[in-house]
């Protein structure tokens, strides 16, 4: 059995043969040299001890003083099979002790060992020893998430019973990816909480821990946990808004069934664009109501309203606007008849629409060339206006307004001209 091993290892060295070395010594050949007469490390005095990434190898020094050091060879049994591969050199035939590192877990891996001699020939390997990292150590014995916090998850643990732990390692992942991030390291083993902040709204998290030891060695991954952060208030049902007041708008709406909020914000800006609303009023959630004074007559604005919980989380704002406007100017009235009669100025006229409940004439006489004078006749009723107040041979201009019951007044009229003719007192 012992010469089937090293002839497989023979095979193996004449078809494959490479290496590293961390003293930067020459690369070796390809098909290495077997020098049979130098002496060869007895498998026997190899001895071995092992954690869970390293393995610790020790060795019966040769007494040839032709050897210059080792060849450390290595295969991992779960991917290389009995495939070695050269791993190491070690420059110098009185070291006795070699531990590879970087391993992993609860695996196994086969080793040979052959001593080196000059011009680059070394002796026959090793018959090849078989050592076994040790399995992962459990993780925390508990972990759990808490949800429905505003924007963030916090993740409690049971602190790790094994006292040369220095950190938890905390990673993350998401329903919509394999992939798992480290977002923090929480050192001491006596700490037992992480807040994980600015996270979505409504959306499901996936957590796992590892513990670290002093020495760098990693626990298996605690059992993975699940969490989701708290949705946003939902929005506000049957919103209105008045288009017929003077001078204001006024807002109306169904109370959030979102129970825990606590408030409203009124945002006024432009159709068709988010980017111009700006915050016009703060209300308290017992409110349901909110009037904007506008003092222009006709305007029309738009409106949002978001709710606001609790934690200030504030409802999505990607909602369409609503118009409100104020009341119209009423319709002005159309002139039908402006005559003299005697010595009267007389309009007659008709309604513009059904809103009017009196009439301003607006009187204008020519004082010069450069200079009028306009006189308001207000509280006209009825459709017709007489003016006995007037001089012959003057040029009188008339115009009306409309004028509902909130006191709108409507755009003037077209100015009429009447001129009252002079009296000829020539006597032939």
């Amino acid at each position: 059995m012992k010469t089937l091993i090293k002839i497989t290892l023979l095979t193996y060295l004449l078809t494959f043969f490479s290496g590293c070395t961390q003293q930067n010594l020459p690369v070796a050949p390809t098909k290495p040299k077997i020098d049979e007469t130098l002496e060869a490390v007895n498998a026997e005095s190899i001895k071995h001890l092992s954690n869970m990434t390293s393995i610790a190898l020790e060795w019966q020094g040769v007494e040839d003083s032709r050897s210059k050091g080792y060849y450390i060879y290595r295969a991992n049994m779960q991917v290389d099979g009995q495939k070695l591969k050269r791993i190491e050199t070690l420059n110098t035939r009185y070291t006795s002790h070699y531990v590879d590192t970087d391993l992993e877990a609860n695996s196994k891996y086969l080793y040979s060992i052959a001593s080196i001699g000059s011009n680059g020939q070394e002796s026959t390997p090793s018959q090849t020893i078989m050592a076994q990292t040790l399995p992962t150590f459990e993780s925390v014995s508990f972990i759990t998430a808490i949800s429905d916090l505003p924007r963030q998850i916090k993740i409690i643990w049971r602190p790790h019973t094994n006292l040369g732990i220095k950190y938890y390692s905390i990673q993350r992942s998401t329903l919509q990816t394999s992939d798992w991030k480290e977002i923090k390291k929480i050192n001491g083993r006596l700490n037992a909480e992480f807040i994980d902040t600015k996270l979505g709204d409504n959306e499901v998290y996936l957590y796992r821990l590892i513990a670290i030891t002093f020495d760098g060695l990693k626990s298996s991954s605690s059992p993975i946990i699940q969490a989701k952060t708290k949705p946003l208030p939902l929005t506000i049902n049957n919103f209105n808004a008045t288009k017929d007041l003077p001078r204001k708008i006024e807002l109306t709406w169904e109370p959030s069934i979102t129970g825990d909020v606590k408030s409203y914000k009124v945002y006024k800006g432009t159709a068709g664009t988010d980017k111009f609303f700006r915050e016009v009023a703060h209300i308290d959630v017992k409110n349901n109501i909110y009037t904007d004074v506008v003092n222009e007559d006709g305007k029309a604005e738009f409106y949002k309203i978001t709710t606001i919980d609790k934690d200030n989380l504030e409802s999505t704002k990607e909602i369409t606007p609503i118009m409100g406007s104020t009341l119209g100017k009423p319709a002005k009235p159309i002139v039908t008849l402006a005559l003299i009669e005697g010595n009267k100025a007389i309009l007659n006229w008709v309604a513009g629409d059904n809103r009017a409940v009196s009439y301003n004439v607006i009187k204008t006489v020519q004082e010069g060339y450069f200079s009028s004078k306009k006189t308001l006749i207000p509280n006209v009723e009825g459709l017709r206006f007489e003016d006995a107040d007037v001089v012959r041979g003057v040029t009188y201009e008339y115009a009306l307004e409309a004028v509902d019951v909130n006191g709108l007044v409507s755009k003037k009229t077209s100015s009429t001209s009447i001129t009252l003719p002079r009296v000829n007192n020539t006597q032939e």
